[in-house]
């Protein structure tokens, strides 16, 4: 067949798209730009049906209109598949995807990597950012993005050098397609300003979602010196606070720009217009402008589509050097300022006010050009682009499903659910033990409980779980172990009654650890840099009297804190020092006990044996220190034979008596901790060796909780969210404590996290 014939043939079968991206009434850039794509291309191309498949960022999602036929949630990798198998029962023809780091879940976004692996249909990938210079995941992610998509549409000539020649995509699937913009006309600006009250003022215009990043504060300190010589100006900053920063920080930013116009005395020549408007309020609004400022502070933005707007509409634009900026206003289509120069700004500002001629060609200027990206044209390039990614795969033979096997599949995991948890914490802490799923406050609370709470906080963040009530949680656990620290003996107590006093002056040394591989979870990996100086300043202080502990899993308690710890401070000697300690005692314990059929640092197996070798991996992976990193496989690898039952299922040593070496090993009561300190072992052991048995080994431990045990029931409650809290002979325990919970919470959550690492690093499509 014919090249024409095929092309003619790819256009004619394009008969439905599917958008992928965020969606209005979402409040975002990437939202606003994907409706405006979705409604441009049903403009122009009726017999084509679009649908949208938007991504959500909170609990619940949005009020979406109809066009939107799917959802997926952004932390859920599952519904990423999901989303995939419905794209490929829907046939449609083309996938269209708005991509830009940080609105989908995973490393760098790689759990959009999840959907594009599914599909055989063809893939056009809009890059909202190219990035100069990626980190390690982001390089990952965009390598297997480009391989993945048939074409790639950027919007800006930097962008597509940036991708031949930083990210090697190849410049034959390359189009380059501008920013739409809406058809506005050339209008003397007077005609708008009675509708906002500003006739006969000079406007200055700055707009889009509020955030430190767009430099507003460098316009307010410009401000004095423009209003001196033209007291008629008025500067209109428009729209809301990004939600992101509003969940996070609330109203602090905008605050703080209203105080420094205040400082500034210019309060009566600054609006501030708190809201998200809709379309044709926003042309209003650029039809009022006299000059648009784009004060931007991040050089690598590389689209921005309220610029692109502005510029539509034929104004007077004065910006900041991004690199959109850069490219759209040259040729005096605009004017560039320095980063952060208000003197600068000032300066132009006041030129252009002065000098009307040179402020209306430059309108023109814009204006003329602009007339190329009206969102009409810009429809007709997308489905130009459509149709090549349509030519590219016609003569290839078409899968309208590609069948995994079982062992081809990622894992389908229990849904993690905090209810249990919530419930057993009050202000004051996480309560040890439950009677069935009701806290025993009788019990009181214990340090231990409140450090594995703490580590699973940080993990929920890691996840993007709940992140408002994994931040409160994460609070009353740290904020447990603050009180539960003595400054004088400088050590942790532990165990704290319902009425809040301590019942000991001292816990045990495993308590002590526990509290310290806590701490340094909270410093290495916690988003929040309070939690990093609060448990930073109670490790240091806590980390000494780990010289004279003698126990072998307060060591290694205490060398998985040290490793976090140093991720984020990894100067800190003292701590080093002391890792190099305790790795070289478990050495020696390990020499002085183990035997040809005895591999292992103790005469006994005891409880949470898994950490010991735990420990020695991620050491001696840190350090370099070879034979610690394999000592720590090898003894991970005899504990794993040792608890595999003769039909494959785990079994963990039992908490009645133990395993002491040439005696009888107990087998009842198997302990939820156990599970979860060989899931979390094992998990480790294949992030160092990327041997997927420890896949599988981590995977058998997990499903003990859910039935594959010695009684075939399932410990894990799923109508609870909480956890049994030990396997009888001949029975489950029925209460649902707050070791057993955590023990199931922090297996889901690890598991979870090497699901969404092996999405991100899993090898580019050929």
């Amino acid at each position: 067949m014919s090249a024409v014939k095929l092309f003619m043939q790819a256009a004619s079968e394009i008969r439905k798209i599917a958008f992928i991206g965020d969606y209005l009434p979402r409040k975002c850039g990437i939202a606003t730009f994907t409706a405006d794509l979705c409604t441009a291309v049903t403009a122009q191309f009726p017999e084509a049906q679009c649908f949208v498949v938007p991504v959500n960022d909170i609990e619940g999602g949005y009020e979406y209109p109809p066009e939107v036929r799917f959802e997926i949630e952004e932390q859920d990798m599952s519904s990423y598949v999901r989303a995939a198998d419905f794209l490929k029962i829907s046939n449609v023809d083309v996938v269209c995807v708005q991509h830009e780091f940080g609105i989908y879940g995973g490393q760098a976004g790689s759990h959009l990597l999840a959907l594009l692996r599914e599909l055989r249909t063809p893939v056009v990938t809009t890059l909202h950012t190219v990035l100069r210079e990626p980190s390690p995941d982001q390089r990952r992610v965009s390598q297997e993005l480009i391989a993945r998509s048939t074409r790639l549409v950027t919007m800006a000539e930097r962008g597509r050098e940036f991708l031949t020649q930083i990210h090697k995509a190849p410049a034959a699937k390359i189009d380059l397609i501008p920013h739409g913009i809406h058809d506005m006309p050339f209008a003397d600006p007077n005609f708008y300003k009675d509708l906002f009250g500003v006739e006969g003022k000079l406007v200055l215009l700055t707009f889009g979602l509020l955030s430190p990043s767009k430099g507003i504060e460098h316009v307010l300190n410009a401000l004095p010196e423009i209003v001196t010589e033209f007291p008629n100006v008025v500067y209109i900053v428009l729209g809301a606070t990004h939600p992101a920063l509003l969940r996070e920080q609330g109203e602090a930013y905008r605050l703080s720009l209203e105080r420094l116009a205040k400082k500034n005395k210019v309060q009566k020549h600054v609006i501030f217009h708190n809201r998200f408007v809709d379309l044709d309020e926003l042309k209003e609004f650029i039809g009022a402008a006299d000059l648009y400022v784009t004060p931007y502070l991040n050089e690598a933005q590389i689209t921005s589509g309220t610029l692109a707007y502005a510029f539509g509409a034929g104004k007077a634009v004065v910006s900041t050097p991004y690199w959109h900026a850069a490219e759209l206003l040259a040729d005096d289509r605009g004017v560039l300022v320095p980063f952060g120069d208000s003197a600068a700004i000032a300066r132009e500002v006041l030129a252009l006010l002065r000098d009307e001629t040179r402020r209306h060609a430059m309108r023109k200027n814009a204006y003329k050009l602009s007339r190329e990206m009206i969102w009409g044209n810009v429809a007709q390039l997308y489905m130009r682009s459509f149709q090549a990614a349509r030519l590219q795969q016609a003569g290839q033979t078409r899968r309208a499903f590609a069948l995994k096997a079982l062992d081809q599949q990622a894992r389908q995991l229990p849904e993690l659910k905090l209810d249990h948890l919530c419930r057993m914490t009050d202000s004051t802490g996480l309560f040890q033990h439950a009677i069935f799923t009701v806290p025993n406050y009788s019990e009181g609370y214990c340090s231990d409980d409140n450090a594995r709470a703490l580590i699973l906080t940080v993990l929920l963040e890691e996840l993007g779980e709940e992140p408002l009530r994994a931040r409160a949680l994460a609070t009353t656990y740290l904020a447990f172990l603050n009180h539960a620290f003595n400054p004088k003996t400088k050590r942790f107590r532990n165990l704290l009654s319902f009425d809040r006093r301590w019942l000991d002056e001292q816990g045990s040394e495993d308590c002590h650890g526990r509290a310290l591989w806590a701490l340094g979870m909270a410093v290495g990996r916690s988003p929040y840099r309070t939690f990093h100086m609060l448990a930073g300043q109670l490790f240091v202080q806590a980390l000494p009297a780990v010289e004279e502990f003698t126990s072998p899993r307060a060591w290694a308690f205490s060398l998985l804190g040290i490793h976090e710890y140093l991720q984020r401070l990894g100067g800190d000697r003292q701590a080093s020092q002391m890792r190099d300690a305790l790795a070289a005692r478990l050495m020696e314990a390990f020499d002085r006990t183990s035997k040809p059929d005895w591999r292992w640092f103790e005469e006994v197996l005891a409880y949470d044996n898994a950490k010991l070798a735990h420990a020695l991996i991620v050491t001696g992976r840190a350090t370099g220190q070879q034979a610690v990193f394999e000592r720590g496989l090898e003894t991970l690898r005899w504990l794993a034979k040792v608890q595999t039952a003769e039909a494959g299922y785990f079994r963990p040593i039992g908490s009645e008596g133990f395993y002491p070496h040439g005696q009888t090993r107990a087998n009842f009561d198997q302990q939820p901790i156990e599970a979860q300190a060989t899931v979390s072992a094992c998990l480790e052991a294949f992030r160092a060796t990327s041997d997927k048995s420890w896949q599988e080994q981590a995977q058998r431990a997990f499903e003990w909780f859910l039935g594959w045990n010695d009684l075939n029931v399932e410990i894990y409650s799923t109508s609870t969210g909480g956890c049994r809290d030990a396997l009888h002979v001949d029975r489950v325990n029925q209460n649902h404590g707050a070791e057993s919970t955590l023990a199931f919470l922090l297996s889901l959550a690890e598991l979870q996290l090497a699901q969404n690492a092996a999405s991100a690093f899993s090898p580019p499509a050929p």
